[in-house]
């Protein structure tokens, strides 16, 4: 029998982390590391874990690894926190090894989904992974949220599973998934997990663990925010709110669309406005010239007579979404379920929502509540000022103690000295994963958490050379960013603050984050500090003194930035500014490098296939890198991840960031180019990688079919050339080899090819190659291309060298 759901969530305020009375199990005091092993227990002097976590990582106790946040969390609210990482998953043994928790299983694939974790954008399988010890691939399965739990519930089968981490998060609700190119369930259903808890769960996870501690049944728990559990269809004190109503032609009656944003009803109204209310005012919905109709989001009919115009209480409200079978055959009803989703994630106005799996007597439903409250900076400062070891468990050093060679944790080795000052990203661009999981809502710690970590690092870290490779988070320059309006901020429905421009009601002032920056570098001991993270440039334009700090102080001879595309359809589906922000970076970039008098250099990253993107896109988008000087040694390909805006504009051919219909009103507003098959794909990379000759024959056959075969000469307007050397068709990853070879390797090899095929009379006198002239981003003056010289693009390390050969910081001399 289930518990009927506690409306109550939203009249609590958010109960602070530090209030809770601890377990009666703090008397035992912080572990050195959480333990791994029934020795390590004993050590200890604990006969049993209180709770049990099961991570696909290896587990390093540093604050940017989700299992040792979460644990450190735990422990520091009392309880015996046990760590499970990596186990073998093909029978129950594995997670037998500390015994039975006492309260619950706590699971997570890991800091990266597994799916995306194994697999490229090719669906072909990684040889490497960045979070095992010496970067081993397979070493956790595929769905690794659901094979854990499966594997713990036959373990120990009466003990609750809590499922959490970024997978779980992308899950919560039916979602289209790129590895089989369907439609699955929840995974709280795939999982059978008691509970799964989306997004950065300490809040929720805190009170979770309190009340299971307190002996309340698990399947009672159904009013914490920030939770996804599976019920029976119909649950008492609730008004249901029904999102799936698709109109018939004829006339519509006006009547309250509940995920309308304002700017929408403003616009439908001739109005223009910026504020978001809530989607709680009327707005009239009318069919066009031609009788089409949009899918009209209509309230309960059992709400009628209530009151005409009116809407039940929100927090009563719980939104059904349409059935896991019905946007499982229906892309249309998919794209309006992602919209929907993606307009209930406020946590100042988010309702319930509600979607059933199964028909008839077996039909169930998965709730979600209101996404958690974001914590505070107190709690933040709190949660970060635990007492972490800030490295990896001892059971993977050697018998030295040492982590290096074979034992080397890479995704630990690059985040060894860096602080995490920030979570959360408003930017909202919709191929990513970051807003979905953290919020919108950016929460910042204080300036002494900050710098009392980097003394942390410098005086513990073993190695440390005085520098600190970032102090950013999701976006680097977003600290301390937000509404300047508490009121509007609990409002809004936008998806992004920054997008089609900057709102008017969104603060910049980079102040705070100048101020960190400046007291960090005085510290003594501290000889550079350099912001790794990615870098919200149509942000940082609004305070060029913010530019100038960073360029002239921290950057370590080339910044990388995302413009991820240069023309306005593709940018568009993604949320992102035009190349003209990107443009006015650039100049302020090179001009406060010019007067530090440094040579510093932007590496831009761009993304194929994305979206809304065509051919002819892509080919504008080759040019202006040739124009620019740039040749990418790697490139991005579209990832569809599951929940994503991108990912449901992929699977169904629909804009959903705009009012998804039926019946299309304009095809060029409404649908989405999507590019789908292997060849087109390979077509949008070799576009990136013009210059490589492996794409030269595919890309020739496709500008003689789109009308451009101008394009294909031996000039330096030209994009490809006429001449074909003798290639094996291969192309060496950025993975395993970060830098390309030096222009005119191709060319030599052409000429001497065909020189020695026309000396035998089997061809034609070779045409001569006109020289072009490439810059090396890292070594050229700004705006001044450098002979013999090539612009390169990196996802990893480029090498460092310097004119003249020199090599900073030990990097080797280029090749």
């Amino acid at each position: 029998m289930n518990a009927p759901i506690d409306v109550s969530f939203f009249h609590r305020a958010a109960k602070p982390l530090t209030s809770y009375r601890p377990y009666w199990a703090k008397r035992f005091g912080p572990a050195p590391f959480l333990p791994m092993s029934r020795a390590e227990m004993e050590q200890l002097g604990w006969d049993s874990c209180d709770i049990i976590l099961v991570t696909g990582d290896a587990y390093v106790d540093h604050p940017s690894f989700g299992m040792a946040v979460i644990g450190r969390v735990l422990e520091a609210q009392g309880f015996r926190v046990g760590i499970i990482a990596q186990p073998d998953w093909q029978s129950a043994e594995a997670f037998k090894a500390l015994g039975k928790p006492n309260l619950f299983w706590g699971v997570t694939a890991g800091n990266m989904d597994s799916m995306i974790n194994r697999y490229t954008a090719d669906r072909k399988i990684r040889s490497d992974d960045a979070y095992t010890p010496g970067d081993v691939g397979g070493k956790r399965p595929d769905r690794a949220a659901i094979v854990y739990s499966q594997r713990c519930r036959e373990a120990y089968k009466d003990v609750p599973i809590i499922l959490g981490g970024i997978e779980g998060s992308l899950r919560r609700i039916a979602h289209y998934d790129y590895w089989s190119d369907k439609v699955r369930r929840s995974i709280v259903v795939d999982s059978k997990c008691d509970l799964l808890l989306y997004g950065n769960a300490e809040r929720a996870l805190v009170e979770v663990a309190h009340r299971l501690a307190a002996r309340e049944p698990v399947e009672k728990i159904t009013d914490v925010r920030g939770t996804a559990f599976f019920r029976r269809e119909s649950e008492a004190g609730w008004f249901e709110l029904d999102s799936t109503e698709v109109d018939e032609p004829g006339v519509v009656e006006a009547h309250i669309n509940p995920y309308m944003t304002t700017s929408e009803q403003a616009e439908a109204q001739g109005q223009v406005c910026s504020k978001e209310e809530g989607g709680e005012q009327p707005a009239g919905a009318s069919a066009n010239a031609a009788g089409e109709q949009t899918i009209q989001f209509m309230p309960n009919p059992a709400l009628r007579g209530k009151g005409r115009g009116k809407l039940p209480p929100r927090d009563r409200t719980v939104l059904r979404l349409p059935s896991y079978e019905q946007v499982k055959s229906d892309p249309i009803l998919y794209a309006h379920a992602n919209r929907v989703l993606h307009l209930e994630t406020n946590p100042g106005n988010a309702r319930a929502l509600v979607q059933a799996h199964g028909e008839g007597t077996t039909a169930r439903d998965v709730w979600l509540t209101p996404p958690p409250i974001p914590l505070t900076t107190a709690e933040m400062d709190w949660v970060f000022g635990l007492p972490y070891a800030r490295g990896p468990h001892p059971s993977y050093a050697d018998e030295n103690g040492s982590h290096e060679g074979a034992t080397k944790i890479p995704a630990w080795e690059m985040i060894r000295t860096s602080v995490n000052i920030m979570r959360g990203c408003f930017g909202g661009c919709t191929f990513c994963s970051i807003t979905e999981h953290e919020g919108r809502i950016i929460q910042s710690r204080s300036e002494d958490s900050i710098i009392q970590e980097i003394e942390e690092i410098r005086d513990k870290v073993k190695g440390f050379t005085g520098t600190i490779s970032d102090l950013g988070g999701p976006t680097a320059n977003m600290y301390r960013l937000g509404c300047k309006s508490p009121e509007i901020e609990a409002a809004c429905r936008k998806p992004s603050c920054v997008f089609p421009g900057i709102c008017q009601n969104l603060h910049t002032d980079h102040g705070p984050l100048i101020k960190i920056y400046r007291r960090a570098r005085k510290l003594p001991g501290i000889k550079k500090i350099l912001i790794g993270s990615g870098l919200r440039y149509d942000l940082a334009v609004k305070s060029p003194e913010y530019v100038k700090e960073l360029v002239q102080h921290h950057v370590g001879g080339y910044l990388k930035i995302a413009p991820e595309h240069t023309e306005a359809g593709p940018l568009n589906k993604m949320m992102k500014p035009g190349i003209g922000s990107y443009d006015r970076f650039k100049q302020l970039f090179e001009k406060f490098s010019e007067e530090a008098g440094k040579k510093q250099y932007l590496i831009p990253y761009f993304i194929a296939a994305h979206p809304g993107t065509s051919d002819e896109d892509m080919m504008n988008l080759a040019i202006w890198l040739k124009r620019n000087g740039f040749r990418a040694d790697q490139v991005q390909t579209f990832y569809p991840s599951p929940m994503a805006t991108a990912t449901a504009m992929y699977h169904s051919g629909r804009n959903t960031l705009t009012k998804v219909r039926r019946e299309m009103r304009d095809a060029e507003e409404e649908s989405v180019d999507i590019v789908r098959g292997e060849k087109r794909r390979r077509l949008h990379k070799a576009f990136l990688r013009y210059h490589d000759p492996n794409n030269w024959p595919m890309l020739r056959e496709a500008l003689k079919a789109m009308g451009r075969a101008d394009l294909i000469g031996n000039g330096k307007n030209h994009l490809i050339p006429t001449f074909q050397p003798l290639v094996d068709g291969g192309y060496q990853s950025a993975r395993k080899k970060n830098s390309t070879q030096g222009t005119g390797v191709a060319s030599r090899s052409v000429n001497s090819q065909q020189a020695k095929a026309y000396a035998m009379g089997k061809a034609a006198k070779p045409a001569r190659p006109q020289k072009e002239k490439e810059v090396d981003v890292r070594f050229a003056k700004p705006g001044q291309p450098a002979p013999g010289r090539m612009l390169t693009q990196h996802t990893g390390l480029p090498p460092r060298a310097g004119v003249g050969g020199k090599k900073p910081g030990g990097a080797r001399k280029p090749r």
